[in-house]
């Protein structure tokens, strides 16, 4: 199963052209296909629907859309009259069938000073030759590790209580309204995080994710935590980088997979070809 994540930029490469067609060429072999910076109706991006065209692009794909930002345009309506919304998210993208979609905001901060944005976390459980996985399309706050951390902590305790939540609809279903339609099976317990994640293998935020290094080796890292796919696949931490800060390289796009799917970790590599937006995609093959 091969699997990417690919901040797009909303298509503008560092040519500083708004090309989507770069985007689907660089992705469409892939299984599961995690988009972040995805815009719909925005100036900067000529007002496209950016979901609608990626996913036709991509026939036969089945697509879930979750905008961290997300509001009206002022004085534009739309043909029946409603207002337009702008929004700026997530996209998952599945050969296979999705089963459910979650979409959780993660925490903020607002900001007199640099730009904050809304972020979230797109979850979408789907059956793979690996057996049911949580994939999410995520995006991490850029501005500092502090108001990275709770984000970090957010995404570790969807994580952790999972199947203390269940399923969107769950319980006993028979006789009721409820009944016909809905989703009967739990979240799966296992799950792979894809994104852009804004911090460096250096970071305490990297170190929350898979844990702490031991003098012993290795990691300390907890059987239902996450690993590194880069690592994993014997990728070193000063490489696998995904794009720049202030100049300089930097690794800052992730697959976390559960600990439980570490012996299936086969691949992990980075596009250096793709040139249709600032970040590089990631790739990961599990089987």
């Amino acid at each position: 199963m091969k699997i990417v994540t690919y901040n797009i930029q909303f298509g503008c490469g560092r040519d500083g052209k708004v090309d989507l067609d770069r985007i689907v060429e660089a992705v469409h072999d892939a299984d599961v296909i995690a988009l972040q910076e995805v815009d719909r109706y925005w100036p900067r991006s000529g007002d496209m629907d950016q979901v609608k065209l990626i996913v036709e692009k991509l026939p036969g794909f089945d697509f879930a859309y979750g905008p961290g930002v997300d509001q009206a345009i002022t004085g534009k309506v739309g043909t029946d009259g409603r207002p337009t919304r702008r929004q700026f998210g997530n996209l998952l993208i599945s050969r296979g069938p999705i089963g459910y979609v979650r979409h959780h905001l993660l925490p903020k901060f607002a900001s007199i000073g640099p730009l904050s944005i809304q972020r979230s976390a797109l979850e979408c459980a789907i059956q793979t030759d690996c057996g049911p996985i949580r994939f999410y399309s995520l995006h991490l706050t850029h501005l500092s590790a502090e108001t990275r951390m709770p984000q970090v902590s957010s995404l570790l305790r969807l994580h952790r209580e999972a199947q203390m939540e269940g399923a969107p609809v769950c319980g006993d279903a028979n006789g009721g309204y409820w009944h016909d339609g809905v989703a009967k099976a739990p979240p799966p317990d296992a799950a792979i995080l894809l994104g852009d994640f804004n911090f460096q293998p250096d970071s305490r935020e990297y170190v929350e994710m898979v844990g702490p290094l031991s003098p012993y080796g290795g990691r300390v890292t907890h059987p239902l935590g996450f690993v590194d796919a880069w690592t994993m696949a014997d990728g070193e931490d000063d490489t696998g980088y995904t794009a720049d800060v202030e100049g300089a390289p930097a690794r800052l796009d992730y697959a976390f997979v559960s600990a439980s799917l570490c012996d299936r970790i086969r691949s992990c590599w980075v596009d250096r070809d793709a040139d249709g937006s600032d970040h590089q995609p990631l790739w990961l093959d599990v089987g």
